[in-house]
This record gives C-alpha cells, structure tokens and sequence, in this order.
C-alpha cells in the first residue's frame, strides 16, 4: 500500500502525463488544419468507419505478403488493448467503485478470470515483441533498413528513426515484462495459492521463491519495481503525439480517411488556379488528410520493397517521400517549430529540391503498388502527382518527355502521326470497319494510341478486330478524331493538356450513337471509366478482356481447338490494381484452353512493366547494374520453367515485354504475346475470314 504522500505524487505524475499527451496531440491537430482545404470523403462516415474497425480488428492489410509480421503485430496489439482495458478496470476499481461506490467486484471469479486474461495476452504482447526484437535485430530485411535509393546522407540521415524504432519497441517489451516480474514478486510475498490462475505470473514467483527471495526483500523488490514501471508507463503515454506510438492514434484515423479511389481519380485543378496553386511546391500545399498520414507512417517498408523504382535503383522510395515531406511538416509546421527546434528543411522553401528532387518524382511508374500495400491508407501517388504538377508548371522535366506532351498536343497522339493515319491499321482487314462517327453501332472501340500506331501493336489490334467480326460484335471506331486519352499525360502531370485531351474526346464520342465502348488499352480504359465522368463524359467502358469472356461464356465465342500451351500472365498496373480486373484474363485463358503457371507476384502484387506515369516517354535512367523492371518481370516469368509464352493485355506492356525479352537475354525462351492473339488462334478465324472474302470477291 502506498502512503498518502505516495499517493498524491503519483496521481500529480499522472496529471502531468495526461497533460503533455493532451498538448501535443492539440499541437498536431492544429499543424494538420494549417494544411490547405479542409476534410472531406464523399464516402458515408458510418460505412468508412465499419471498415477501418474492421481493417484494425483484422489486421488484414498488415498481414498481407508478411504473415508472420501480421501475426506477431495482431499478438502485439491484442496483447496492450488487453493489458490497456486490464489496467483501467483496476483503476475503475481502486479509485471510484471502491471508495465511491463502496462497490467491490474485484474478487472471486471475476478475478481469477481477469488473472488468466492478462495473463495470457501479457504473454502474447511479450511474443510479439519479441519476434520484432529479432527480426529487427538478427535478420533486418531490407525493407526495414533506412538505405536511401536517392543517396541522400547528413542531415537527411535516419540514425533518429532507428534509434526511435528501439526505444519504442524496448519500451513497450520492458513494460510486459516488467508487469510479469511485478506479478512473480507480489506472489513471491506471500504464496496465495489462487494466483496459480496467472500461470506466468506463478512460475516466475515459484521461481524467485527458489531463489530466496520472499517475504520483505519481494515485497521491497516489488515496491521498487511497481514505480519504476509506473513512471515507464507514464512516460509512454506522455511521448505518444512526439514519437513512432503516434500509429496507435493516427493509423486507424488515417484508414478512417484514406480515399477508396485515390490515386485512380486525381483532383482537378481549378481552370482559375494561379500558378502557385497548381499542385504541390511548399509543404502547407498538402491537405489536412495527408499531412495526418504522413504522421501515419509507421517505416515498415513495405512500399520501399513494393516499389518498382525502388527495385530498379531509381533515385525514389514511396517511404522516403513520406518521410522528408514528415520532417519538413514538422519542422516547419508541428511540435518540433513550436518548441523551436532547428528543422531538417528550411521553411517557407520549396519541397522541390529540398528534399526532394525532381529526378526522385520523374522515377515514379504510378503504379499503385506503394498505396495497395501500405497498411494504414497512405496515399503516395496522389502527392507524387500533385509535386508534379508543380514541375510541370515550372518546366523542370525530363527533355524527351517535355518533347513528346508537345507532340500530343499537337497531333493529339504521342507518335506525332498525322491524325489520318490512326486508322491506317484497318486497311490490312478483309472487312471494311465502321466510322461511328457516320453509322450507329453497339461498340465504341476506343482504340488508343500504341494500339493504332505502334506496329507490333498494330497485329494485335487487328486479331482482335477479326476476334469481333467472327463473333458478330457490331463495332466502329472513331478513325482520326480520337485522341490519346490522356490517363498518363495527367498523371505526368500536365492537367490543362489532360483536360484538353478528354474534352475533346468526350465531345467526339457524344456525338456517336452507341451502347458501350470497348478499348484493350487498360490506360484509356481507366480514364474513360473513372474520370471522364467528371468532365461530362459518363458511358459503359468495357476492356476487352472483359468482353471476350463475355462471348465466350455466352457461346458467341466458340474455339475450333484448344491453345494447348504454358503460358504466364501478367497484370497491368492500369487494370488491375486501378481498376480490379483480374479474373476476367485468366477465365478467358482458361476457356481457350491455355495452362496457366501464375508468376509469385500476380494480381495486387503484380510488377510493374516501368512504362506508368508517362516513363515510357522519358529516357531509361536504370542504373548500371540494375534489370528495368520488365527485365526483372521476364526474369521471373523465366524462373517459373516450362512457360512457353507471356500474355499480356495492354499496348504498353508488349511494346515493354517485347523490347524487355531481348535486353534480358531470354530471346528464344519466351514469348510476348497478347492475350487477344491466343484466343485468334483458337478460332482461325484469320484463315476463315480470308477465305470467305475470297470467295465474295
């Protein structure tokens, strides 16, 4: 029992706590509410809310491609919300029901069950810990390492991160065990033979019964003990808002706000913007949103390893971007300038350059796997983006992109073809293909650019046009008013060209009569879907891989024969993870009979081809050394053995895969082809449809 001075020093200690946790969590609300616009979600609260209870109740996005870390972090949490609830039901107990109520509940059944629930999830929190202990320590993979793909050092250097890493993980291990050690000595006091119902507790008390230690030297041990724990536990909870135990708070509020489609529908940039309001330059640009989630981050690298420009040795890791922009908040904005602390960055200067530079956002594919991976909602693309925007407006960018956005708002396309020549590819047809402009049809196929130009994809386009003639799919295209669509101009960051782009094409198309509209291009068929209807432009967009399972479910489709061969296949960024299209290409390979052998990284996980974010317009700047990423992708196609082809479906990915195949070294062993081409083989329609025509003519 402690006496009464005890006592009131440490409910004083208490109140102390308490106060710096409540200060600095004011300190960082009001440094997110400098941020510019304010907190919206068009999604219902109560849906969002469900779903990030569910998110941190399952821990279902920690445990994804690292079961063991899932499962350790699931004890690890568990484990203190136990111990948490544990703790404020004693205090419930001594400091209200008691003297208040003269109410007793803390006996009998009640506590022999509450002595074995703690127990237990005592002992989970200690495993959990414990396994971060060792991997941190023993293995440290690489995603845990602070190694910057930038080669930025001094005063960008993490030895504070890795310090904060330890002090916030020995923390929390010296306060499971400390509270197990508190236990065994209370039991090692006097032996009450009800406490076997803590079973960790007990055999560490018979253990120190052993040792000799009973009576007044456990009961002193023990009163020593009880403070210095009490004082660690104290300090814990008045360090949270300053150190990595922010997560608890701002990792559930940041699922609470992360944006279902972020990433996959950019906001716009109002046409009366002045310059400086056009994306991204200082670091109260960004919203109160992600000025919170940069806060969320919890350095578990999992974006680093996901990244494929990370893997590449491009000078950009997605957590790197977090954390610089983190510093430069805090230094600039948060607790650390209140408290007058020198920042890392200077402000108000630019976030461009300092710290980071323009090679670093240019390295980006916008592939989306950085924000499908990250457990606690961060939204890494959109910032990228946005910084863009802000290069674009002030022309710092790579020459031969800079060359081929002039190209596309010249000619509409990034070839830099005459408009006359985008339906060139339909002269080699033995059937004549409808202007949708002149004659209504049920499909509007929106062709693109790499599809209608480029000459390997030009085969490709053409199987799939006979594909559609043997199945009696009614089809036109627009022949030279379509336009590139736009999806990676705007994600370059060039919004006025985007927005220019899509306006034009949405009044070319509305003036066709159609049903749907159908494009192979997993680019045009992202932004026609999801954000054209924002400029007015709002139609059924099918890929075709889509509408070729379609006919072949309904019997439209009917192979002669079966493909009969091994294949891989890959998921574009653009289709899969920006628009959840995975089933769709393997049931199609499936139908026509194909064996499919799947890649490790498939689906969500799939690798990027390096061609997203306008990349495949700029030059290669892989580092000696280092496989491109569709090189690493034909690596691991190669790996599986006994794959004979690699089916894509997306323009961009032949011309990469294609080009990838011969640089890698594997010409010969596999083959690129599109998932279209298979299915032509199955049918022969291309001998069928000669044939016939022949025979018309």
């Amino acid at each position: 029992d402690l006496s009464t001075g005890a006592v009131i020093a440490w409910y004083i200690l208490i109140a102390i706590s308490i106060a710096i946790f409540v200060w600095g969590m004011a300190r960082l609300i009001r440094k997110y509410r400098r941020g510019r616009g304010v907190v919206r979600s068009q999604e219902p609260f109560r849906p969002r809310l469900l779903r990030t209870v569910r998110l941190v109740a399952t821990h279902s996005l920690i445990g994804r491609r690292s079961g063991a870390a899932g499962v350790a972090h699931a004890l690890t949490f568990y484990g203190f919300a136990v111990l948490f609830i544990g703790t404020a039901i004693l205090s419930f107990q001594d400091d209200f029901a008691r003297p208040a109520l003269g109410f007793d509940f803390f006996r009998d059944d009640f506590y022999l069950g509450y002595s074995l629930f703690l127990d237990l999830f005592g002992a989970a929190l200690t495993i959990g810990l414990l396994f971060f202990a060792l991997r941190r320590g023993l293995f440290a993979p690489r995603r845990l390492r602070y190694d910057r793909p930038d080669g930025s050092s001094g005063g960008f250097d993490r030895w504070r991160y890795r310090l904060g890493d330890w002090v916030f993980l020995g923390s929390l291990l010296f306060l499971a065990v400390s509270g197990f050690l508190l236990e065994a000595l209370r039991i090692a006091h006097d032996d009450p033979p009800f406490e076997r119902w803590s079973p960790v507790g007990w055999a560490l008390g018979q253990g120190f019964r052993g040792l000799g230690l009973v009576g007044s030297p456990a009961h002193t041990a023990h009163f020593t003990l009880w403070w210095i724990h009490g004082i660690v536990a104290l300090a814990f909870v008045s360090a949270i808002p300053f150190t990595k135990a922010l997560h608890m708070v701002t990792g559930p509020a940041s699922l609470m706000l992360h944006q279902a489609d972020a990433g996959r529908r950019l906001v716009p940039i109002p046409a009366d913007a002045a310059p400086d309001e056009v994306g991204y330059g200082f670091i109260n640009d960004l919203s109160p949103r992600e000025l919170l989630q940069l806060d969320a981050c919890t350095k578990c690298g999992k974006c680093h390893e996901a990244c494929p420009a990370t893997a590449s040795g491009l000078p950009l890791s997605p957590r790197d971007i977090i954390l610089d922009l983190r510093e430069l908040a805090e230094g600039s904005l948060g607790i650390r300038a209140q408290l007058g602390v020198p920042p890392l960055h200077d402000h108000p200067a630019s976030v461009l350059g300092d710290p980071i530079r323009p090679e670093t956002l240019w390295s980006c594919m916008q592939c989306m796997a950085c924000v499908e991976i990250c457990p606690v909602g961060i939204e890494h693309v959109p910032l990228i983006t946005s910084m863009r925007r802000r290069l674009v407006e002030r022309g710092e960018m790579d020459s031969q992109l800079q060359a081929t956005l002039e190209t596309i708002y010249t000619t509409g396309n990034s070839f830099g073809e005459p408009k006359r020549k985008r339906a060139r590819w339909t002269a080699e047809l033995p059937f004549e293909v409808k202007d949708i402009r002149n004659e209504p049809a049920e499909y509007l196929w929106f062709v693109g650019d790499y599809a209608s130009l480029d000459p390997r994809n030009q085969r490709v386009t053409q199987a799939l046009a006979r594909i559609f003639r043997d199945a009696g799919v009614d089809f036109g295209i627009l022949f030279d008013a379509e336009r590139n669509s736009g999806c990676d101009v705007r994600r370059v960051g060039e919004e006025g060209l985007f927005r220019s782009l899509a306006e034009e094409n949405i009044r070319n198309i509305s003036a066709c009569s159609f049903e749907r509209i159908v494009t192979w291009d997993p680019h045009s068929f992202h932004t026609l879907r999801n954000e054209y209807p924002d400029l007015g432009g709002s139609w059924p967009v099918l890929h075709h891989t889509q509408l070729l399972l379609e006919l072949l479910e309904s019997g439209t489709l009917r192979p002669e024969r079966p493909f009969g061969r091994v294949v891989t296949y890959h998921d574009p960024c653009t289709l899969g993870r920006y628009n959840g299209v995975y089933d769709a290409p393997r049931q199609v390979l499936g139908l026509i009979g194909a064996e499919l052998r799947e890649m490790p990284r498939n689906r969500g996980n799939s690798f990027c081809c390096g061609a997203g974010g306008g990349r495949i317009w700029m030059k290669d700047t892989t580092p000696a050394g280092y496989r491109r990423p569709a090189e690493a992708r034909i690596d691991e196609a190669v790996a599986i053995g006994g794959v004979d082809i690699f089916v894509v479906a997306c323009p961009k990915d032949v011309t990469m895969y294609s080009d990838a195949v011969k640089t890698s070294g594997h010409e010969g062993s596999v083959e690129v082809r599109e998932l279209s081409e298979l299915v032509l083989e199955t049918l022969a329609v291309a001998v069928s449809l000669a044939s016939a025509d022949t025979a018309e003519g």
